[in-house]
């Protein structure tokens, strides 16, 4: 099974319970200029978790591209 398989596997999963798949976002935020780039999962849904706005779903499911560069 490669990588693309799998992450095929893990959506479709959370998809079969009723999550809705958000595609991944951009590694360079376009809407946060406190982040250089996208260090996690939930930084696309850094608005929704802030109530500033309504993403139209309560479930979701995503494989988000992101940057690590060592730390904590």
């Amino acid at each position: 099974m490669n990588s693309e398989a799998i992450r095929k596997a893990y959506l479709d999963f959370f998809e079969s319970k009723g999550h809705t798949v958000v595609e991944s976002a951009s590694l360079v935020p376009d809407n946060d200029p406190t982040l250089l780039f996208t260090n996690s999962g939930m930084v696309q849904f850094k608005d929704a978790f802030a109530m500033l706005e309504n993403r139209g779903y309560t479930r979701a499911v995503s494989c988000q591209r992101c940057i690590r560069a060592g730390g904590k």
